[in-house]
């Protein structure tokens, strides 16, 4: 019994010691690496930009295929990645690779390719948003930050280069849900004036993503997609 209680007390000193070296930024760190090991995974994205609802849901497997459908409207582009290659559906088009669709000179051609070739899947957006936040702090199973004034600009803009358009006044949020050590949602709040057109026009967008279907997803890319990756 005396051993017993011994080995009772270390396993609970033990505890406490992890649990006072442990902090949210690398508790939320550690349930994006741990995401990003899974053999698949699926998500479920909501956004409300001004005034405007859009949706996305993707599927993604270790080493494999991503398959991305965003809606905004009763607009749909559908979006296959394998082997570091993109194929791409904007609405009402066809299955074209992502340098056919910037080779256009439509302004929606080159603002989908920027979209698709800064796009990350969850694993890796939780790694870019907490590299991007300030001091992350705990309540309860929640992880919240504010973002730096360079990351929110960025996060806005959509990426980096000369064609993104001019943030000014940026600001941000990110708040992170965890449950067994493993990111279950995150809120990313971005606010802003950007230049459209010559037009500064303020804007505030709030996108929440859901992780679902750990170890379930499969993904299977539309034959005419495989066409354009193979």
């Amino acid at each position: 019994m005396k051993r017993n209680g011994l080995f009772g007390i270390i396993a609970l000193w033990a505890a406490c010691v992890m649990a006072a070296d442990s902090n949210p930024r690398d508790e939320v760190l550690a349930a994006a690496k741990k995401l990003s090991g899974e053999s698949n995974y699926a998500w479920k994205s909501s956004t409300s930009w001004g005034g405007f609802d859009g949706s996305a849901e993707g599927k993604v497997e270790k080493g494999g295929a991503m398959f991305l459908t965003s809606t905004f409207g009763d607009s749909a582009t559908e979006v296959a990645f394998k082997d570091k290659k993109i194929a791409i559906k904007p609405p009402d088009g066809e299955w074209q690779t992502v340098d056919e669709l910037e080779a256009g000179d439509e302004w929606l051609g080159r603002f989908l390719g920027r979209w698709v070739r800064n796009f990350k899947a969850p694993a890796a957006e939780i790694e870019d948003l907490v590299s991007k936040a300030k001091e992350l702090k705990k309540e309860a199973d929640v992880c919240s930050a504010e973002l730096t004034s360079e990351g929110a600009a960025e996060l806005l803009a959509g990426g980096r280069g000369p064609d993104v358009p001019p943030v000014k006044n940026a600001k941000g949020s990110v708040r992170f849900w965890l449950k067994d050590r493993a990111v279950q949602k995150y809120e990313l709040r971005l606010q802003g004036t950007m230049n459209w057109g010559g037009e500064e026009r303020d804007t505030d967008r709030t996108t929440t993503t859901e992780v679902k279907d750990v170890g379930t997803t499969k993904v299977t890319l539309p034959e005419a997609a495989q066409k354009k990756l193979s």
